[in-house]
């Protein structure tokens, strides 16, 4: 089943075309890797998603699912890294999409993120401040808040950008076992093609519009592939 269909879709800012004609579709279940040089539109056509960006041209049709309905991770800035919460506070945050104007959180929703913190691993810093975490233990938490938006779709937007190599080895492995054991959809911004071969079934290459659509295995036989990778594959 088709989550989200994206048709000649088209995204600019102050004339400049942003994401230009871009076509793909995300079927349940897939492992989405977009990835491209910098520029090239990627951030744009993840603030299109979230409907956060309405596209000029073009659709986005969404079946079975909604834009608040996506658990988002973004990349962190300096200043959402110094958030002044607790672990328990900021995960239990990914249920605000998913609950309307109720003032407080319903036992199901606490439920949810206790659920969530635990299935991370991240139970026993739940009263911790968000602030004095490692980057590695951060990336955990905005997981776990991201799980409580959603049952179907997890959009990251270069999920590992500051991480050490083990630490980003954790994230990914982690993403990946979602993906696989709960069927979870994950669509993945990222400037790491390597890791985005190894655990993406379908790779999306913009340059702007789109370069290439389609099974990982066919991405490998393309020459584009081959430059960015440095070597013949």
């Amino acid at each position: 089943m088709k989550l989200i269909s994206c048709e000649g879709v088209t995204i600019g800012y102050d004339g400049q075309r942003a994401v230009n004609n871009v076509s793909f579709d995300l079927e349940q279940g897939d492992y989405l890797c977009i990835v491209g040089e910098n520029g090239s539109g990627k951030s744009t056509l993840v603030k299109g998603l979230l409907g956060l960006i309405k596209p000029q041209e073009g659709s986005i049709t969404f079946n079975g699912i909604a834009p608040n309905e996506i658990g988002y991770l973004p990349q962190q800035t300096v200043i959402q890294r110094d958030f002044p919460a607790s672990v328990g506070e900021v995960v239990i945050s990914g249920c605000l999409n998913r609950r309307g104007l109720l003032p407080f959180y319903s036992r199901a929703e606490k439920d949810r993120a206790a659920d969530k913190m635990k299935q991370l691993n991240i139970t026993d810093i739940q009263k911790k401040s968000y602030r004095d975490l490692s980057g590695g233990q951060q990336q955990r938490v905005l997981l776990a808040r991201a799980l409580c938006a959603t049952e179907k779709l997890l959009l990251l937007d270069e999920p590992v950008s500051g991480l050490d190599p083990v630490m980003t080895a954790d994230l990914y492995q982690l993403v990946a076992r979602l993906n696989q054991t709960q069927g979870i959809t994950v669509l993945m911004v990222s400037h790491d093609l390597e890791s985005a071969i190894k655990y993406g079934n379908k790779i999306l290459h913009m340059k702007t519009e789109t370069a290439f659509f389609g099974s990982t295995a066919d991405y490998l036989k393309t020459e584009m592939c081959q430059r960015m990778m440095g070597a013949k594959i």
